[in-house]
C-alpha cells in the first residue's frame, strides 16, 4: 500500500490551514462571500495531486464541522456546511481532486493547467450552485446571478496565480517529499 510521507501529510494540513485563512479575506456581498479560499483549493490540487489535495481541504472541512471558526467570516460548525453556501463547501474537495487528477494524468505544463483549473471550478460551482439551488429554493438562473456570475473575474485571477506558482514551486516539492 502507498502512503504518504510525513513531509506530504504535513504539507496537506498547511494547505488546510491556508485555506482557513483565506477564506476570512472576504468580500460580504450576499449570500455567498467573495473569498480568496479557492486560490487556495486551485493551489492544493495542483500543487498537491488528486488524493492529497483532496485530504487538504476535506481536513479543512473537519475543522470547520467540529466548529473551528475557519469558513468564511469566523464561522464554524455543521450549520454552516448544512446552509445555502455548504455545497461550495463541499466542492472545495471535488475541486482540488480533480485539478490534481489532471495534473497528474497531463502534467503540470500550461495547457494542462488551463484544463484542470477551471474544471475545478466547474466542479465546485456546479455542487454549490446546486446546493444553494435546493437549500433556498432558487431557480437555476437566480441562483446563478447570485453565486456563480460574481465570482468569475475573481477565480480566473486565481486560477492563474495558482498554476504560475504550482509550476514554479512543484519540482522544489517534489525533491522535499523525496526524502
Amino acid at each position: 500500500m502507498n502512503r504518504m510521507k510525513t513531509t506530504k501529510l504535513v504539507t496537506c494540513a498547511l494547505f488546510a490551514a491556508l485555506t482557513a485563512i483565506l477564506s476570512q479575506i472576504a468580500i460580504p456581498i450576499g449570500p455567498v462571500p467573495i473569498n480568496l479560499a479557492t486560490f487556495s483549493v486551485f493551489f492544493a490540487g495542483a500543487l498537491l495531486g488528486a488524493k492529497a489535495g483532496a485530504l487538504s481541504q476535506l481536513v479543512y472541512l473537519l475543522l470547520g464541522i467540529v466548529g473551528l471558526p475557519v469558513f468564511s467570516m469566523f464561522r464554524g460548525g455543521p450549520g454552516v456546511l448544512l446552509g445555502p453556501t455548504g455545497g461550495y463547501l463541499a466542492g472545495y474537495v471535488l475541486a482540488a481532486f480533480l485539478v490534481g487528477f489532471i495534473t497528474e494524468q497531463r502534467g503540470d505544463s500550461l495547457p494542462a493547467l488551463a484544463l484542470a483549473m477551471p474544471a475545478g471550478f466547474l466542479a465546485y460551482m456546479t455542487a454549490g450552485t446546486l446546493w444553494y439551488m435546493i437549500s433556498t429554493g432558487s431557480s437555476l438562473v437566480a441562483a446563478c446571478m447570485v453565486c456563480v456570475v460574481p465570482f468569475i473575474p475573481g477565480d480566473i485571477l486565481k486560477m492563474v496565480l495558482a498554476a504560475v506558482l504550482a509550476r514554479s514551486l512543484k519540482p522544489i516539492l517534489q525533491k522535499r517529499w523525496a526524502y
